[in-house]
């Protein structure tokens, strides 16, 4: 057998007294998103502006059935604070389906997923 030479000991260094932590993702992007959520969640003000909700309703949308429809603005309001809690119900329930099949990104068969369940067919 060979004579071989013994390791040489290296003295304790600062790195191996105090090692480094392994690096994580960084999460800034998720921080980020959450903070604008909770920031929407606050707001009790409608997110869509008034006036292109009412041109895309009134002009582009009613006018294919009815000619001389006319609204109040009170009514126009009223149908704008609908449609916007529908819509942040739908995409809460499309999120929680996203969650569920273990993605961070909606996708369009998570919207049509929750439309199913909600029983939303039209």
């Amino acid at each position: 057998m060979a004579y071989t030479f013994p390791c040489a000991r290296h003295s304790i260094t600062t790195m191996d007294k105090y090692p480094q932590r392994p690096h994580s993702v960084s999460r800034s992007t998720y921080t980020r998103a959450f903070a604008k959520t909770r920031c929407y969640q606050k707001i009790a003000e409608l997110l869509i502006p008034k006036r292109p909700f009412a041109r895309v309703v009134v002009k582009e949308e009613l006018q294919r059935y009815y000619a001389r429809l006319r609204f109040q603005a009170l009514a126009l309001e009223a149908l704008q604070e609908v449609v916007e809690a529908y819509l942040v119900s739908m995409l809460e329930d499309s999120n929680l389906c996203s969650i569920h099949a273990k993605r961070v990104t909606m996708k369009l068969k998570d919207i049509q997923l929750a439309r199913r369940i909600r029983g939303d067919f039209s």
